[in-house]
């Protein structure tokens, strides 16, 4: 007798269990390499009018843009390995991308725990931490900064070359695979398709080779900045598109590695006959980079809109959450610069969107600080799953649901580890709230061991006027200062 109450109890709460279990949303993570949110037409700006970006304009305008989405420390493998733990770089021991730190899979990974509540999980990309992969039923990776044409991919049973392939287009078809073929349909998942493009050197699909062709883009207003009131850091960095971009590999227009790539043919012979020097050589530089850097996003705005089509198609759309970020920002010739690194906003800052359907409001826009300490805990808060205490961010899921916690944070802490290194930007650590920002550069080829910069984003908001040590500001920066020292031991940072 109580067996056939047994036998009948579970006949009842399997299909509740089952039900349960569908409710649970998919999640859909995509996330670009170095895609600033000034080429994202969402988020306007000057290069808006170029429409560099619809399918993910489309995702904001059925989601939410966060205006105010951050990085801890702006560099490719540290700011993977932050995403994938939930901690700054000195906690999860990944800060530059060196080869001196290594990341240890073996540790506290958000996937791991979402496979332990029920979740599929698979990795497609650019991934940039050495090792085999761990707490994905699929994972296909480039090795290292990965190939932009035949690249390599290691998954776990080994290597694959896709020759004539474009690594844009390798990486939606891998991922469109798993999505349509390979899941397990019976389970919800968490898919991240991380994608190598806009990575340096900014090498296009060949059907994208003549986009914006005849097209000037627009400047920046401080293109020609002079760095007069800034410190060393700025004066000495070596990131600047007038001498530390290159004609050859970088704008391939010179050398042997694309003389012979009929992309590229009019190119050589343009510039070769030019002769450009000087300002107009500055420009061409900027001109050609800008191009190149959006012809390589329209790829992965185009992925965007694939992997759309897909939900749609197969009936997921309604029950999935779709995030696109990146994992820093970059700079678009503000300063006269490319490449990320430093506090200032265009690469301390990235882009973060997010769709979900019946939850989210179409076309909101939030301006909480948001960090990228914060992704792992929201994934694990989507999925109901457990999220650790010695996780150091926060989930924005309120923040998703139009709620702004009185406790959410009032400012956020920023460290550059990476000195000596590659663009030579000094190390450095800084705290910013909704209207000021206070950075240090520490250490190594700093006069002093110390140098400051503090900066009024309100009435400053390109940050051209460094006020550290003006004296109307003094009372200002001595409560930065304190933040500073209260977020380092909330965070438990040493130097």
């Amino acid at each position: 007798m109580k067996l056939n109450r047994l036998i009948c109890l579970l006949a009842y709460l399997l299909p509740l269990i089952t039900m349960a279990q569908e409710k649970k949303p998919n999640i859909v993570w995509i996330f670009s390499d170095d895609h600033s949110y000034q080429t994202i037409g969402a988020y306007g700006g000057r290069l808006q009018s170029l429409n560099p970006t619809p399918n993910i304009d489309k995702l904001a305008a059925e989601g939410m843009r966060f205006d105010k989405a951050y990085v801890e420390n702006s560099i490719c493998a540290p700011s993977r390995a932050t995403l994938l733990t939930g901690k700054m770089s000195h906690l999860h021991k990944k800060k530059d991308n060196t080869k001196k730190t290594v990341f240890d899979h073996d540790q506290q990974q958000f996937q791991k725990i979402l496979r332990q509540n029920g979740y599929q999980t698979a990795m497609i990309g650019k991934i940039h931490l050495p090792g085999k992969m761990q707490g994905f039923d699929y994972w296909e990776v480039l090795p290292g900064q990965g190939k932009y044409y035949n690249p390599d991919f290691i998954t776990e049973e080994g290597d694959t070359n896709y020759k004539g392939e474009y690594v844009t287009d390798v990486i939606t078809d891998r991922a469109l695979n798993w999505l349509e073929n390979e899941r397990d349909q019976d389970k919800p998942f968490m898919m991240m398709v991380h994608h190598k493009a806009p990575h340096r050197n900014w090498d296009p699909a060949e059907r994208y080779m003549s986009k914006y062709e005849d097209v000037e883009i627009p400047e920046p207003d401080n293109f020609f900045d002079d760095y007069a009131t800034r410190t060393t850091a700025a004066h000495k960095q070596e990131m600047d598109i007038a001498t530390s971009m290159n004609t050859h590999i970088d704008l391939k227009a010179e050398g042997d590695r694309y003389a012979n790539d009929p992309r590229y043919k009019e190119r050589y012979a343009k510039f070769a006959a030019a002769k450009l020097k000087g300002e107009a050589l500055v420009k061409w530089k900027y001109q050609t980079y800008m191009k190149d850097y959006l012809r390589c996003i329209w790829s992965v705005d185009e992925s965007v809109g694939q992997i759309m089509q897909s939900l749609k198609e197969q009936g997921l759309d309604e029950n999935t959450i779709v995030i696109y970020s990146s994992d820093q920002g970059f700079y678009m010739g503000e300063h006269g610069w490319f490449d990320k690194r430093f506090m200032y906003e265009e690469s301390f800052r990235t882009p973060l969107i997010v769709k979900w359907p019946g939850t989210v409001k179409p076309g909101s826009v939030n301006t909480d600080l948001v960090q990228n300490i914060d992704f792992a805990e929201t994934f694990l808060d989507l999925a109901d799953a457990p999220i650790p205490d010695d996780m150091q961010g926060k989930s924005v899921v309120p923040l998703l649901k139009g709620k702004s916690p009185k406790k959410w944070r009032k400012s956020i802490y920023y460290h550059y580890y990476e000195y000596p290194g590659a663009h030579a930007v000094r190390r450095h650590e800084g705290v910013a709230n909704q209207r000021y920002k206070l950075i240090r550069f520490y250490g190594e080829d700093v006069p002093n061991g110390e140098e400051w910069e503090f900066y009024d984003l309100e009435k400053d908001p390109s940050e051209m006027n460094n006020i550290y040590g003006v004296s109307t500001v003094a009372k200002q920066i001595s409560k930065m200062k304190k933040e500073l020292a209260k977020l380092k031991l909330q965070y438990a940072i040493a130097e």
